[in-house]
């Protein structure tokens, strides 16, 4: 027994661990997401969390500062810039790179890895100078590619957390599997990237956060102003190095840019010279009147007055500690059962959206939810055999503006099918299956709508220009997926690219493509619809799943 306390008093997690572990949980509340295999879509997400943690990760309940700044500078969005320069600017000035040592997610990763038995490469002068190419990640990938070639350089090129959390979070799930027709070149140059930095943190302490984190670089900007971090008191350090050497982050001094205010020099300080900052919270020591003109008798009132002080403080930093902790811990349990309670509950309940095949010339027909063989009961919706949600869509002029001419999902006119896709320039599979629904657009243009809606992400004048290039005279009608609503990510729950629904000429939702569709598959639903009457064509509904 007392081999087994030894073991769990040896491995008891520190209080930066336990930190971690909580900020990394809150950050990713939304467990149901792993189970479902989809994202959050709640009102939080439109809040920065302070640390590296990907907003496609299926637990993410905020979204990640870095991938918001990328997003705002290359959609050319003045407000969105704003507020995310103003929420990294607040972060920064509160904690610096605090954040780094005890609130990113990403962070806690590599140190857990870093854990793995092997032999160790330690820092030194190279790893210094290596130190400083976050700063040339930070100002290329964040800056000059989304500013000026209008893309978001690092989560697209780069970002392992997005790789980790995002890609492999969601495909990890069987519900995403057809998303695997999704991927290119650029996931496995990203998945190599992602093995080299995991590699590299088995070998060195957080090796990506050292040398490629350009949210770190920036936080690093603040470390001397925040108002949480390391302190040195001057006349008590004997610049003995010990901190220096202690450290695994590449720092000349204690609170410099590299540093990530672990606190793991304080105890390694032979003359207890290093602090936390905390302003009026923090004791100083040796206020003691020590002049030699005191009488014994006025020293021991300062020695009683000292004494008092610190029971005081003392009492209210406990006071303090249990507040935050019952706060902090409410916090969590408020966060876990807003994002799991539904979940949970149809879990207990076993409450499932079921389906009921057809038979039908198509293997993968199914009935959607409230639609029975005797009578459709179409409820509104976005899954197959719902009535589609109502949509007011804006469509492209011809001349390439966003003009006032609407197409709306309410009032669809005779007996036409509507083909909803949704696509962005940047889409490899999106654009490599526009001609498959140009084809339809022309071969069934007396009878279907094909609407082509890009993701409001990318500015209005660069689509314009690329479908002027490519399609000057398609029969399909682009289209823009605004902002306030958002319909892709309505209808696939997790903003997936390509998605494609089709209605058919009562708006009922026949079939629902979560990855890249083909011509044939286009063709045989359309056929299908046509031949039948409207009566038979309310009986069926069409849910082609990507296997």
């Amino acid at each position: 027994m007392k081999k087994i306390k030894a073991w769990f008093k040896k491995h008891k997690p520190s209080k930066r661990r336990l930190i971690q572990v909580y900020a990394a949980l809150l950050f990713n509340a939304n467990l149901a997401g792993f189970a479902t295999g989809t994202i959050s879509q709640s009102p939080t997400k439109n809040i920065c969390t302070p640390g590296l943690n990907c907003y496609s990760c299926p637990g993410a309940s905020g979204a990640c500062p870095l991938g918001s700044l990328q997003n705002s500078l290359y959609a050319n969005s003045k407000p969105m810039v704003y507020y995310v320069l103003g929420i990294i600017l607040l972060y920064g000035f509160l904690f610096g790179r605090w954040i780094c040592g005890f609130l990113c997610p990403f962070g806690l990763i590599q140190e857990l890895i870093h854990k793995i038995p092997t032999p160790k490469i330690k820092k030194g002068r190279l790893t210094r100078v290596l130190s400083y190419f976050k700063y040339v990640v930070l100002t290329v990938f964040v800056g000059v590619l989304p500013l000026m070639y209008l893309s978001p350089g690092f989560c697209k090129f780069i970002c392992p957390a997005g790789t980790l959390e995002g890609a492999i979070g969601l495909l990890s799930n069987e519900a995403n599997v057809g998303q695997f027709d999704n991927l290119g070149p650029w996931f496995t140059w990203k998945f190599v990237l992602l093995v080299f930095f995991v590699v590299g943190c088995i070998f060195m302490y957080r090796f990506f956060c050292r040398f490629f984190c350009p949210l770190g670089a920036l936080y690093s900007l603040f470390n001397k102003i925040s108002l949480v971090g390391m302190k040195v008191d001057k006349p008590k350090c004997t610049d003995c190095g010990i901190c220096v050497s202690k450290c695994q982050m590449d720092i000349a001094h204690v609170g410099d840019h590299e540093c990530i205010s672990c606190g793991e020099c304080i105890s390694a300080c032979p003359t207890k010279a290093i602090r936390w900052k905390g302003g009026k919270w923090t004791l100083p020591e040796n206020e003691i009147p020590t002049t030699l003109d005191m009488t014994p008798e006025e020293i021991a009132i300062a020695e009683a007055a000292v004494e008092a002080k610190n029971a005081r403080i003392a009492k209210r930093n406990k006071v303090v500690k249990v507040v935050a902790s019952v706060a902090a811990v409410a916090l969590l349990v408020g966060a876990l059962v807003y994002y799991n309670g539904e979940y949970v509950m149809d879990l207990i309940t076993g409450e499932e959206e079921t389906t009921t095949p057809v038979e039908t010339q198509n293997s993968s027909v199914t009935l959607g939810e409230g639609e029975t063989q005797g009578e459709p009961i179409p409820e509104v919706g976005v899954e197959v055999g719902n009535l589609c949600y109502p949509m007011d869509i804006p469509l492209f002029g011809k001349d390439g503006t966003l003009g006032e001419e609407m197409f709306s999902t309410e009032n669809l006119s005779g007996n036409r099918i509507t083909v909803l896709n949704f696509w962005f320039t940047t889409c490899v599979p999106c654009k490599e299956e526009l001609p498959d629904f140009d084809r339809i657009a022309t071969e069934y243009k007396d009878y279907v709508d094909v609407i082509a809606l890009h993701s409001d992400t990318h500015r209005i004048e660069n689509v314009t220009q690329w479908i002027s290039e490519n399609y000057p005279n398609s029969d399909i009608q682009f289209a823009y997926d605004k902002g306030d609503a958002h319909y892709n990510a309505l209808f696939s729950g997790k903003a997936t690219y390509p998605t494609t629904v089709i209605l058919d000429e009562n708006g009922v939702i026949m079939a629902k493509f979560e990855c890249k569709v083909h011509y044939e598959e286009l063709k045989s639903i359309i056929d299908q619809a046509l031949a039948e009457n409207v009566e038979n064509a309310q009986e069926t509904s069409w849910k082609k799943m990507c296997d």
